[in-house]
């Protein structure tokens, strides 16, 4: 299980398309790793994932380009919420994945 409490995530503006870092708390799954939108589509940077899902992260000194996107499955958000909350004792709200850009 990964020790960094953050990450931080890199997106493009939706409207201006200047780049926008955040720090957000993480789990890793099945070689992704997850986060957890608490405002779900009314935050800022997941109206620029939806805009362009074209990603950069970091984890510590690794830079990873990547994409993000917002999964469906029911049991895959189940098991990141419950990683989620195991690691951070909070999991409500919208899940995003996001994975190096080889991934799929």
């Amino acid at each position: 299980m990964d020790e960094a409490k953050y990450l931080y995530l890199t997106t493009r503006g939706h409207i201006s398309g200047n780049p926008h870092e955040i720090e957000i708390w993480y789990v890793e799954h099945e070689g992704c790793h997850y986060l957890i939108s608490e405002k779900r589509e009314a935050a800022h940077w997941v109206r620029n994932i939806r805009a362009n899902p074209a990603i950069q992260y970091r984890l510590g000194e690794t830079t990873v380009a990547g994409h993000a996107s917002v999964p469906t499955d029911s049991k895959l958000i189940a098991a990141v919420k419950a990683k989620m909350q195991a690691k951070h004792g909070w999991s409500n709200g919208l899940v995003v994945e996001l994975c190096r850009a080889e991934q799929g």
